[in-house]
């Protein structure tokens, strides 16, 4: 066994002991497999009380969009390196492929169908962050197609953006808004249409 040191070991105490970051990622891991998300035993999983977990993570909402978010950034980050293509057929495929991960992704099924009306007051209006987020990153994939010259959409790119994301929020919540089923290929033609292409060119 090797020796530690002193310092070695209040480094390794600290180490273990538990934080913001140690919650979030206990809260991210349980989203993942499917579990409803309860404050109380994610104190008790960390061994604090609840007002310490209030104090590092905020409400249970704010920790919800925030692992929600860092599950779905990187899906859509994915989905941009996926599609190198130009203009707006290539934003309307990157919007489609994401909303296909989202649509077959166990977890967010799961919640969708646990906490129909959060997840839609998290997901899909300002009062969560996740919405901003997506909003900024389409409007950076629109800015950039602007400035290659490859596309020229029909509105400001805010507007734009914000219009895309809805229309991916309307077919891959679709389930939970309206009783249908949730539609990638759907998300693909109404982005196209909003962006001024023919879908089926």
């Amino acid at each position: 066994m090797t020796e530690q040191t002193p310092l070695g070991k209040r480094l390794d105490d600290l180490a273990a002991r538990p934080d913001a970051i140690t919650a979030f990622k206990a809260a991210r891991s349980g989203f993942l497999a499917g579990r409803r998300l309860e404050m109380k035993e994610l104190a008790d999983e960390l061994g604090v009380n609840r007002a310490t977990l209030f104090r590092w993570v905020g409400g249970r909402d704010e920790l919800l969009a925030e692992v929600i978010w860092s599950v779905a950034e990187p899906t859509l980050r994915r989905a941009i390196a996926a599609n190198p293509g130009h203009g707006a057929h290539r934003i309307a495929a990157v919007l489609g492929d994401f909303a296909q991960a989202v649509n077959t992704s166990d977890a967010f099924r799961q919640f969708l169908r646990r906490e129909p009306e959060r997840a839609l007051r998290l997901l899909t209006t300002q009062a969560g962050s996740v919405q901003r987020r997506f909003v900024v990153l389409i409007a950076d994939l629109l800015t950039a197609e602007i400035a290659a010259g490859t596309l020229d959409p029909p509105l400001p790119v805010p507007e734009a953006a914000l219009l895309l994301a809805r229309i991916s929020e309307t077919f891959i919540y679709a389930d939970v808004i309206s009783g249908e089923e949730p539609d990638a290929a759907k998300v693909v033609q109404a982005s196209l249409v909003l962006l001024g292409e023919r879908p089926d060119r």
